[in-house]
Parts: C-alpha cells; structure tokens; sequence
C-alpha cells in the first residue's frame, strides 16, 4: 500500500476534483513509463549528437587519367612459385607480363609453412659475362656477350641471364621449351630451382598499378607471352603436364580501405582436382570517395564480384590460372561523415520531451474517465 500511495503522487497529470487536484495511481504509472522512454530517447539523442552520421550520395563519375591500386594476397597451396606468374593487360592496349616488382613471392609446404621468399624472378643475379659473343671468337678489347639462341632481334642485342633470354622468345613469341638445353639457364641454376621447388605452394602478394579503364589481371602457370589474338602460356617441359588451381584469397582491395569497408572476396577459397582449367572472377568496381569528419579524403572502390570456371580441355587457348576481369561503373558513391548540430540537437531533446509528455496526458485523460465512467456504471448497478 506504502508503493501504490508513492506511485500516486509520481502522476504528473493530477486531475481538477471539486477545486483540488486528484492524483491517482494510473496516473503515476503512465507518468513512470513516459519517464523511462524520455530518458531512453533522450540517451539516444546524446549518442547520436556526439558520434557521426554517414551520408550517402550518389553521383556521375567524370574522372579521367587515374591509376588504379590494386591490392592481393592469394595462396596457391599446390602450385610452385616458380610456376606463376602475373600478368596483366586492359582495353586499351596496355599489357605487361611477367611482373615482378612490388610483388613478394613465398614458397610454402602442403601444411602452409613458409620455406622461403623472395621479390625477384627465379634463379641466380644476372651473369655479366657467360660466353663469347655469339659463340665468336674474342677480339682484343671486345666484352663477352651471352647468346639469345636464335631470339636476336639484331646483332648487338645480348642474353646474359636465363630471364633475359626467355623475354627475347617471348618477343619473338616463341616458346622456351628446353631451358636445360640453354647455357645461362644451366650456369644459374634455373633448371635446378625449379625441381627443388615440385609438389610445393606458393603465396603471392603485393599491388599492381593499372589503368582505370576495363581490363584484367591473371596468376598463370608459367611465363605468359602475347599473340594476335589471344595470350599462351611458355610451359616448361620439365613442369607438369596439368596444373592444380585451388587457390585462396587472402586480401583483395581496389585502392585503400575506409570505415566500414567490406572486401566479398577475402577468406575465399575455390579447391579442384589436379586438372588443368582457368577460374574467372568478372568484378564491377565502384568508385567511392569517403569523406571523415575531419574533412579528410579517402579515395578507394567497392566491388561485387561473380565466379565462372572454365575447363582447360575446352579451352585451352589460354594458360591455366586465376583470371580477375574487371569494369568501372559509371556511377560514383560519395560517403560524408556529418554531425548533427547543437540547433537540430536541442530541437529534437523538446521534441521528445514535448510529444511523450502530451501522448501520455492524452492516454491518462482516457484511462481516467474510463475508470469514472466504469465506477458510476458499477455505483448505478448496469455494469456486469
């Protein structure tokens, strides 16, 4: 009785009885549950004022001329790093193959234990001076000259390391087929490494910088070199006859990360049997300019993505490997982190304090003279 007399003078709506004001129970508890919600929604309002909001907008990309990050992390667990390679190639006739720079390879066991890494290609720092010139005769004065073994394209032109004589078949678009056969390639040890390296993974990562227009980028099995009408593949003989493609992609981002930033291809993995084929990631890249509430720029992209496998007995124009085809949208997304202002604070605060306060009147003038019309009801004898 003590609690049902203090919830009674709680009411905040007393009501006019023969010139005094009667409180009632009813009102009290309507005055207590409005209390709560004001102070829920008031809390609400603070967190709301003191942490950003994010507003979207979308508008037309007009951008021209940029260059475009692209970042990657994928495993190949049965893949031998000295097997891929990275190639990439867009619209506009921009290609480049076999890159190696900003790109960290890192051999790994089945069970995904690092055996050793390395930033450059596979075998031994160039070999300044392997052979006579062309297998000639040394004149007085005259340096020595590694041969391209029939790749040069004149005379002067020399192969003094293993790469340098396969990039002269690559431009002839020819394939290297007996590297063991090739002095430089034997004197490095290429030969070599690459048995080492059999039954082996390999995890490649680092960035590329590509044009911003539609083009791709591919992890292939073996050194990739172009031909009219499309790319193949300068497979060793000494290298399997069928690659395994399962790969797994660690990181995958088109320019830097901001808050709230999802990448749908990271922690993705694809497994298959050791059979040679070409799996395609078809990606729209959306561009995305992030604004912090300090007013700084954060320039990146968005991206969905879809997955399409090719078998290699089909398809067998092109090398084995892992193909990301990428477009642009035309449409640019523009996120602005914006606090409310005080103005818009204080109004929303009377908001909340004047509209529960007037509901909670309206609902305990209802329940009030709904409990007297049921009291003189039951007074009269004709309520049952």
């Amino acid at each position: 009785m003590e609690i049902l007399k203090k919830l009674k003078d709680l009411d905040a709506y007393p009501k006019i009885k023969d010139d005094f004001y009667d409180r009632t129970r009813s009102g009290g508890l309507i005055t207590l549950i409005s209390t709560i919600i004001i102070v829920i929604l008031f809390l609400s309002e603070i967190r709301l004022y003191f942490y950003a909001a994010t507003e979207t907008k979308l508008i037309v990309d007009t951008s021209r001329g940029e260059r475009l990050r692209v970042n990657f992390d994928i495993t190949f667990p049965e893949l031998a790093c000295s097997i891929v390679s990275v190639d990439t190639m867009d619209i506009s006739g921009e290609q480049h193959y076999d890159i190696t720079h900003d790109i960290v390879k890192t051999r790994i066991d089945h069970f995904g234990n690092v055996l050793g890494s390395r930033s450059d290609g596979v075998g031994a720092p160039k070999i300044e001076r392997p052979l006579q010139k062309h297998g000639g005769r040394l004149e007085h004065g005259e340096t020595y000259c590694g041969s391209c073994f029939g790749a040069e394209r004149s005379d002067d032109q020399c192969c003094n390391s293993c790469e340098e004589v396969q990039e002269a078949y690559r431009n002839r678009g020819w394939g290297l087929t007996n590297v063991d056969l090739i002095d430089q390639c034997k004197r490095e040890g290429f030969v070599q490494k690459i048995k080492e390296e059999t039954g082996e993974g390999c995890n490649i990562k680092g960035f590329l910088e590509v044009s911003k227009v539609a083009g791709n980028f591919h992890f292939a099995c073996g050194k990739s070199f172009h031909q009219p009408n499309f790319v193949v593949s300068d497979v060793l003989d000494l290298q399997l006859e069928s690659f395994n493609i399962s790969h797994k992609i660690n990181h995958l981002s088109f320019g830097k990360e901001y808050p709230g930033f999802v990448n749908p291809l990271d922690g993705a993995e694809w497994k298959e049997p050791a059979v040679s084929g070409i799996y395609q990631y078809f990606i729209k890249v959306v561009p995305t300019i992030y604004t912090n509430i300090r007013g700084q720029k954060i320039h990146s992209n968005q991206f969905s993505v879809t997955e399409h496998y090719r078998d290699g007995k089909v398809h067998s124009k092109s090398p084995s490997g892992i193909y990301f085809f990428y477009d642009f949208s035309p449409i640019k997304v523009i996120f602005t982190e914006e606090n409310k202002s005080f103005l818009h604070f204080l109004t929303s605060i009377c908001a909340i304090i004047g509209g529960i306060f007037t509901v909670a009147g309206i609902v305990d003038s209802f329940v009030y003279h709904g409990q007297r019309a049921i009291k003189k009801k039951t007074e009269l004898g004709k309520y049952r």
